[in-house]
């Protein structure tokens, strides 16, 4: 099972407060708006900033990216992840249509109810 790339997205208070301070930590903005969330990356490194988009921080993985965000020629289908991780008993939130293609998201939660966002691009 191939996940994509890996990055934590954090829910923040005050975008621009927080893109300074990790900017302080050698990241660089990578991706986003800018005015409602930014991605920023320090080596492999990638973290999401988001105001007002999201309660609580997340784990987020994006099936067919690697780091870079680059489409991968082989990766597992975020359809097909749902799949294999419903057959193990784990609860999906917001179902994808399984008939459908292309760009989809869904979420899960680990046993401590940490959110973990599947957010495919492609």
């Amino acid at each position: 099972m191939q996940l994509g790339a890996f990055s934590i997205s954090l829910a923040v208070k005050n975008l621009d407060a927080s893109r300074a301070f990790y900017e302080k930590l050698g990241f660089e903005a990578f991706g986003g708006d800018g005015e409602h969330f930014q991605i920023m990356k320090n080596g492999e490194t990638v973290i999401g900033l988001f105001q007002g988009m999201f309660e609580n921080n997340l784990l987020t993985f994006n099936p067919g990216w690697d780091q870079d965000a680059n489409t991968l020629d082989d990766y597992t289908d975020i359809r097909e992840l749902q799949q294999a991780l419903k057959a193990q008993g784990i609860e999906i939130r917001e179902e994808i249509d399984p008939s459908t293609t292309g760009p989809a998201s869904f979420m899960i939660f680990d046993p401590d109810g940490n959110p973990i966002l599947f957010d495919q691009h492609v």
